[in-house]
């Protein structure tokens, strides 16, 4: 009896640690979205083997840099708590460019992969167009106001990424005032495809999916878990990446 009860123990602990990881993923949601729209994200990843934080963050109170230093700082300081030796990221839309933002002021030695869905990384004409109506910045907050094209804008002053980043851009649009009035060339409803492109980046793709949901498109999570596992999508037959 004792026996049997040493194996089962050995048995156990083998099994953790065959699923305990020290690899985290800290998941960043959209504008004026909150965590609850990752879950799915969260509990892909989650089955995929890897430790998982699905953030939440006022993204309406404030500007990019402090929700970044906020919300990301935060995350960290837990990560190393619970002794991650490597940080990936999973972001939607803001999310992205708050990753960027902060990257951009602080070394992280245990950063890893970084995926970044329907992200503005060149800004958004739908700001350039509605950001100065009061309803706009209402609904959006200091943040929102900051997604502009312009030179000027956090997005184009954070300048290119040193490293690995994977941005996946969606193309169809459930917005078709936006799409058809505000925003030039194939878009998600808020983000044009080419202004999702980033300098740097390690990979890009576009898919089928719309801004709102594309955190919840299934072929989005499958490639999120391949460039997480291997620092690149897996495009189809005949398909580039990053020079398309």
């Amino acid at each position: 009896m004792v026996f049997k009860t040493l194996i089962f123990m050995a048995t156990v602990a083998i099994s953790s640690s065959a699923f305990s990881t020290s690899e985290t993923v800290i998941l960043l949601h959209g504008l004026c979205r909150t965590s609850r729209s990752m879950v799915q994200m969260q509990r892909a990843l989650t089955a995929a083997g890897y430790a998982v934080k699905n953030v939440d963050y006022p993204s309406r109170t404030a500007p990019i840099q402090k929700l970044a230093d906020d919300a990301i700082g935060r995350a960290v300081a837990e990560c190393r708590q619970d002794g991650a030796t490597k940080i990936d990221f999973v972001t939607h839309s803001l999310g992205g460019i708050l990753v960027r933002s902060y990257l951009a002021r602080h070394c992280l030695p245990e950063l890893g992969r970084v995926v970044m869905l329907a992200p503005p990384n060149q800004g958004s004409e739908v700001v350039d167009k509605l950001g100065g109506l009061f309803l706009f910045k209402w609904l959006n907050g200091p943040a929102g106001g900051e997604l502009s094209t312009d030179a000027n804008s956090v997005p184009h002053r954070l300048g290119p990424v040193n490293y690995t980043v994977g941005v996946i851009a969606g193309d169809r649009s459930i917005n078709w005032i936006n799409s058809l009035l505000l925003i030039p060339g194939r878009d998600d409803g808020k983000v044009s495809i080419e202004r999702t492109r980033l300098a740097g980046m390690s990979d890009w793709m576009v898919i089928p999916a719309t801004h709102p949901f594309i955190m919840k498109n299934r072929e989005a999570i499958r490639q999120t878990i391949q460039f997480l596992r291997a620092g690149g999508f897996h495009h189809p037959s005949g398909q580039g990446g990053v020079g398309d």
